[in-house]
């Protein structure tokens, strides 16, 4: 079952906690492929220093301006696509990054994209599912497009480690120590 706008239209951090264990797929030159969501972290507003919503609303942020559960892709790093899908109202700028998935079907194809390597890193999870400029904003509701994620595994809170988010530089406190990142420890599934 697909994700429903309803489900991104709540808090960024349950959202982000949910999404553990959810269904990634991306069809790709007529191949599924599909991950399995293993860790995430939660981006929530203008206050957010760490966020990038904290420039106000432009080209490239209006999309975390925009409907619950439309895909934000951006560019960084000069060499890598990241994905993350819009949470909350509309109107208010908040998504959760996707970090990291576990390969689930079309595991060959994810890994001859990556050369081999795994695919638990924001660039390297696009990377392997051919994600980039095209699929920002993409409803990832609707079953209708390149790119949408599904119910999945019921991952148990004690399966699930709560950090802060990794890769902030200078962001300053209290931004850069927010428990706002979800990661599967194990994949002991009730």
């Amino acid at each position: 079952m697909i994700l429903p706008a309803s489900f991104y239209n709540r808090p960024t951090l349950t959202v982000a906690r949910e999404l553990i264990g959810a269904r990634l797929v991306r069809l790709l030159d007529g191949e599924k492929l599909v991950g399995l969501i293993a860790e995430t972290e939660a981006y929530i507003g203008q206050e957010d220093l760490a966020c990038h919503a904290k420039a106000g609303l432009t080209k490239r942020t209006a999309p975390m301006f925009g409907k619950a559960g439309r895909a934000y892709v951006y560019f960084t790093y000069g060499n890598h696509w990241i994905l993350n899908a819009v949470t909350e109202r509309e109107g208010f700028p908040a998504a959760v990054l996707i970090r990291a998935i576990q390969p689930a079907e079309g595991v060959e194809t994810m890994l001859k994209r990556r050369n081999g390597r795994d695919t638990f890193g924001p660039g390297k999870l696009t990377q392997a599912l051919g994600i980039a400029k095209s699929e920002n904003q993409v409803d990832l509701t609707e079953s209708g497009s390149s790119l949408w994620i599904e119910a999945g595994l019921h991952v148990p809170d004690e399966n699930v480690t709560i950090t802060p988010r990794v890769g902030l530089n200078q962001t300053p406190e209290p931004w850069l120590s927010k428990p706002w990142r979800f990661l599967v420890k194990r994949w002991k599934i009730i």
